[in-house]
């Protein structure tokens, strides 16, 4: 027992003497590189005021990991495929679905092109989202769909005209496609002033459903369309004027329009055209113009 009482008193010296006791002294100056914490002032402006922390929407920190792992899957493909060459745009609608646009280069030689344009919808997941997605869609679900196309720029036929443009596009879901091929030529005039002639040559074909009794059936529509666009490169000014004839129709209707460029590519555009019906079809619009 002696003994014991020997070894414990020689221990408990030992650690008084490796752990110093603690004083309440004056903190240690920082260093260069670190930052000192600054002491709340009650002067400070609270930045709550006016706001009932009890309405605040906690649930939209909340996140489950299957969804955060598919955001990180979805940026991956993302940069994939900006790799590959792929073109990704997007676009909110309105009704709550996605306009996504996705397109790629094939060749250089003749410009040649392939994408798609599609419509994405949202599945709702309250009954609140429901009722706004119908109410903004005139009282239906908005549905997804989709339409593949391509495109291409070919050289011309020597003094006839300049390059040909051909476009082929198909609608799988309204089962609709549609190929048309364009004609044009640039003739340039005085100054910075240049005139573009193009005659524009379609078919278009819409498909029906075959019901049970009933066979489905295809219409084709044949349509050709003549333009010439005067363009004024100094003031960024175009003016069109064209004429098309379909065979749905039993004349040809006319166009004139003009587009403006602001600034970039900012561009304010107005056309007055004929219908079918012969009433007066009259447009004015103003976006972001890109060509590629």
């Amino acid at each position: 027992m002696l003994a014991a009482a020997l070894i414990l008193g020689s221990v408990l010296t030992v650690a008084a003497q490796i752990i110093p006791p603690f004083s309440p002294g004056p903190a240690a100056a920082p260093d260069d590189d670190a930052e000192a914490a600054e002491a709340p002032d009650v002067n400070d402006p609270d930045v709550l005021s006016g706001i009932d922390v009890d309405k605040l929407d906690w649930g939209q920190l909340a996140i489950d990991a299957g969804t955060l792992n598919d955001i990180i899957a979805a940026k991956k493909r993302a940069q994939a495929a900006a790799k590959d060459g792929l073109n990704w745009a997007t676009n909110a609608n309105a009704n709550g679905s996605s306009a996504v646009t996705v397109k790629q280069s094939v060749s250089s030689f003749w410009d040649a092109r392939i994408g798609a344009d599609m419509t994405v919808t949202s599945e709702p997941r309250t009954m609140s989202e429901l009722l706004a997605q119908k109410a903004s869609n005139g009282g239906s679900v908005p549905q997804s769909s989709g339409s593949a196309w391509a495109a291409a720029t070919a050289p011309g036929a020597g003094a006839i005209w300049d390059k040909t443009a051909v476009e082929a596009r198909v609608d799988p879901g309204a089962e609709q496609s549609k190929l048309g091929a364009s004609l044009i030529k640039s003739v340039p005039l005085s100054g910075d002033t240049s005139l573009t002639l193009q005659n524009g040559y379609s078919v278009n074909q819409q498909g029906t459903t075959a019901l049970p009794g009933v066979g489905g059936h295809v219409t084709r529509n044949y349509e050709t369309e003549q333009s010439a666009k005067v363009t004024l490169t100094d003031t960024g000014t175009s003016i069109t004027a064209g004429q098309s004839l379909s065979t749905t129709d039993d004349k040809w209707l006319r166009k004139v329009g003009a587009e403006q460029k602001l600034f970039d590519n900012v561009t304010v555009s107005g056309s007055v055209g004929e219908t079918s019906q012969g009433a007066i079809n009259k447009s004015l619009t103003a976006g972001f113009k890109k060509s590629w």
